[in-house]
């Protein structure tokens, strides 16, 4: 198997000044404590997960549509450290402005990374086939501070990272858990006409066999503002997921959204950037629409002084 780190022609659209230390503690979730084999097939509608999400969606919501911040990066290769650094200086932000009851609005990143290895608070030596200090083909590999294991980002994956005040939408860490998952299956179906699917007991999307989008979170506790999100492989390079188990799952199958095309596609070529536009728009209007947001597309992040954090 032979890998190329990528050089990616990135354009920083923000300042991602290193952000103060934040005091949280990561949310396990149940979703990784029972496994059913992906070889299984087994992909029922009727499953646990979505009678779960069908039962919670009562839960009383904000009246009306919060705003929600949406920055658009989703064609450029964002650093993986760089992109952490900013998500930690707006969830600063929204915890001062929460505790001055100011919190008005949420916020939407979507990215690509180049080539890394992200490790949960729950990655195991076991989770890794290589040396967490000496990653594979020059790639980087970093300790998150999110639930679950380990996993991979790169060229041809959406990322986004919603930064959510979880008080305005159930304060209920499972319903926000299935509601991520919602957004993609939707995403999958409107724009692609593909079924996706969730699995009983774990977290992410699944069509058929195949895990196309893996979801970890982390929760800053008492103000319930997330960060982290959901990574869906649309033109991804599979192979790097080979040197690890893939979020903890032994024998995981990864799949992207271009891989099921193909099959379908009588041998007809596949335009990369069209397919990630689509999946784009369609993740975020599906996003607005299950969590009930008025997106507002903003052209940059101005981090403010330092002074307001405090």
């Amino acid at each position: 198997m032979a890998l190329t780190a990528a050089s990616p022609s990135y354009r920083p659209s923000f300042p991602a000044p290193v952000a103060p230390s934040i005091s949280a503690r990561p949310w396990r979730g149940r979703s990784l404590l029972r496994r059913r084999a992906a070889s299984s097939g087994r992909h029922a509608p009727a499953s646990v997960n979505n009678r779960r999400y069908a039962a919670l969606q009562g839960r009383p919501s904000a009246v009306g549509r919060r705003r929600c911040d949406c920055f658009d990066l989703h064609r450029q290769l964002v650093p993986f450290l760089e992109s952490q650094a900013w998500q930690e200086s707006i969830v600063a932000r929204r915890k001062v402005l929460a505790g001055r009851g100011e919190d008005h609005s949420d916020t939407l990143i979507a990215l690509q990374h180049p080539p890394v290895f992200t490790l949960g608070s729950g990655t195991a030596d076991e989770c890794l086939h290589f040396d967490e200090e000496d990653p594979p083909f020059g790639f980087e590999a970093h300790r998150v501070e999110r639930a679950g294991k380990a996993t991979y980002h790169g060229p041809g994956q959406l990322v986004i990272y919603p930064i959510l005040n979880l008080r305005h939408h159930g304060k209920h860490l499972d319903l926000y858990l299935r509601s991520l998952e919602e957004v993609i299956i939707r995403a999958l179906q409107s724009a692609f006409s593909i079924r996706a699917s969730r699995v009983d007991g774990l977290t992410g999307v699944w069509v058929g066999d195949q895990k196309v989008a893996s979801i970890g979170i982390h929760v800053v506790f008492p103000r319930y503002i997330t960060s982290q999100g959901v990574a869906l492989n649309v033109t991804t390079d599979l192979s790097p997921f080979e040197m690890i188990v893939p979020c903890g799952i032994k024998g995981c199958r990864m799949g992207s959204i271009k891989g099921i095309l193909q099959k379908d596609s009588d041998g007809r070529g596949i335009d990369e950037t069209s397919l990630m536009d689509r999946a784009y728009n369609s993740v975020i209007k599906e996003f607005a629409e299950v969590f009930k947001l008025s997106l507002e597309h903003s052209p940059n992040w101005s981090l403010q002084q330092s002074s307001d954090f405090k």
